[in-house]
């Protein structure tokens, strides 16, 4: 089984967020602080340019002139990278990452009118300057990461100014500096069992029809399934914790 001994974040919200900003200072800053502590290097992964890279562009999009990514082929090139741990993802979209290899996200929000200055220095046609405008109005980033993750590891951050940044940054590096410090010997690739109840009836309801003992029949099989379910329960635990001190 797989482990990642640091943990990847997403920095994500709205075109013209400071995604990058944020992104670029935050490795810079945790390289510096714990290089001499861990083996691996934090990366800061710019997903627009990663998929140009690695030829995960799909087609063109000539009315909001911007790419369309391939996000099959790309998360194929982008899952060894993200088992090794240390990778901070910069990018508008979120829901595409597995959930078992993200620890943190990060959603920004602006203001619209400091957005609305900040799309219009990138030359952004109308249609494409008024779709992200309204994206941030209705909340539709801050809500996809609520609809993909668990809601402890998904942060909403103000990023208006300069100052804010800078906050931001400090608030992320201390949490992940809690998050080495917890997590000893890192935390799984895999994906953890869910146990659902629905699941459970159904076979019980099948074990009636067929006349067979829903008991399992070997003890240490019981032992070993409850073992793991401890395991996976305190590691998410130690998340809440995480998450909690970082959304103060």
């Amino acid at each position: 089984m797989s482990r990642r001994p640091i943990p990847n974040i997403i920095i994500t919200g709205t075109p013209g967020c400071g995604k990058s900003s944020h992104s670029a200072s935050l490795v810079s800053q945790l390289n510096e602080e714990l290089g001499k502590e861990t083996t691996v290097n934090f990366k800061h992964f710019n997903i627009s340019e990663i998929a140009k890279e690695r030829n995960c562009i799909d087609s063109y999009d000539a009315k909001l002139d911007t790419s369309v990514v391939d996000e099959d082929k790309l998360l194929d090139t982008l899952e060894p990278d993200l088992e090794k741990g240390g990778v901070v993802l910069d990018w508008h979209c979120c829901d595409i990452f597995p959930e078992r290899l993200i620890d943190l996200v990060i959603v920004l929000r602006t203001d619209n009118s400091k957005l609305f200055d900040r799309l219009k220095t990138r030359n952004y046609n109308d249609l494409k300057l008024q779709e992200n405008l309204d994206c941030e109005i209705m909340e539709v980033i801050l809500q996809e990461a609520r609809d993909s993750y668990i809601p402890d590891i998904v942060i909403e951050l103000r990023s208006d100014t300069a100052e804010e940044m800078d906050e931001n940054v400090d608030r992320i590096n201390s949490w992940v500096v809690k998050w080495i410090e917890d997590h000893p010997n890192g935390v799984t690739n895999e994906l953890q069992k869910q146990y659902h109840d629905d699941d459970e009836e159904e076979e019980d309801d099948d074990d009636e029809e067929e006349g067979e003992s829903d008991e399992y029949e070997l003890e240490e099989e019981e032992q070993d399934e409850e073992q793991e379910r401890e395991d996976e329960e305190e590691e998410t635990n130690e998340e809440m914790e995480h998450t909690e001190d970082i959304a103060q």
